[in-house]
């Protein structure tokens, strides 16, 4: 047990030098025309020392906004920015997915078209119209992978409440801090870490784990090639699923910066009290054709 502790906060005191070593050489995991570069990214992106440097940075916000709320504010601001603003771009796919089925529909029953060829700029590229029905569920994974933060931060997502909407205000902080830390943190970066390896193995050859050291990575770079999948559910269909294992990747990123912002946003009204609760919280309201809020439905 103390020798993992240790091991925690030697990593946290390498974690600014990492830190400075990755900004100072950048070239050594961004160049990815080298295959050395690009492992190292591979195997920087879900480790222990990045996570050493998060933590390292997430402690630092931590103190300096309890010494200077309103920085701590500015952070959370940002944050729910970020994942309103994602949310709200999103949200759009859902409207595109709507009018390419529609066109799908005119394009198969009633004129009879079997393909469809697009040329921009004088590039002609034709694809059969199973490919655009099966690309339909990549509008929807967007939606539901990119939208995950907004809605949590309008207030959107299913709640099973057993006692937390008759708890106290303080209570109900406590359990909001709690949940982020200990549940919602975790599980996203658990999701993080293999859905990295499990993107990355679909984009390389030979193929990277989670379990595979640094050492064991740099000697694979030797043999390191692209081999993106391109393989669909059918011959004439939708051959971009590597697509939905980025998207896998982007929803565990949005929800750990919504799982930090809701922490930091709860503790902030646990300390400041009841009149700061939801301060400074962007969330959406509907309005009727005057421009007026409409009332929640029952």
């Amino acid at each position: 047990m103390i020798e993992r502790v240790g091991s925690v906060f030697v990593g946290l005191l390498e974690a600014v030098p990492n830190f400075v070593s990755a900004v100072t050489h950048p070239a050594a995991w961004l160049n990815w025309s080298e295959q050395s570069a690009l492992i190292n990214f591979i195997y920087y992106g879900a480790s222990s020392e990045l996570l050493s440097f998060l933590t390292l940075l997430f402690l630092l916000v931590l103190a300096v906004g309890v010494w200077r709320r309103n920085f701590l504010w500015s952070v959370v601001r940002g944050l729910e920015f970020t994942g309103n603003w994602v949310g709200r771009v999103a949200a759009w796919s859902g409207l595109v997915m709507v009018l390419q089925q529609v066109m799908i529909v005119f394009l198969q029953r009633i004129f009879r078209v079997s393909e469809i060829t697009i040329g921009p700029l004088g590039y002609a590229v034709s694809k059969d119209l199973s490919w655009f029905g099966e690309e339909l569920k990549l509008y929807n994974a967007i939606v539901v992978c990119m939208c995950c933060a907004y809605t949590f931060i309008q207030g959107g997502h299913v709640r099973v409440d057993l006692f937390y909407a008759n708890a106290r205000y303080r209570t109900k902080r406590i359990i909001d801090i709690f949940g982020s830390l200990c549940f919602m943190l975790p599980v996203m970066l658990i999701i993080w870490l293999y859905g990295w390896f499990f993107l990355w193995r679909h984009l390389v050859t030979p193929k990277v784990a989670a379990t595979d050291t640094l050492e064991l990575l740099q000697r694979k770079s030797r043999l390191l090639k692209w081999n993106v999948e391109t393989i669909g559910f059918s011959p004439s269909g939708f051959d971009g699923y590597f697509l939905f294992k980025v998207l896998l990747v982007a929803f565990a990123g949005m929800m750990i910066l919504q799982a930090v912002a809701f922490f930091y946003r709860s503790l902030l009204e646990l300390l400041e009290g009841p009149e700061s609760e939801n301060r400074y919280l962007d969330r959406d309201v509907l309005t009727d054709i005057t421009g007026q809020p409409q009332a929640p439905a029952n």
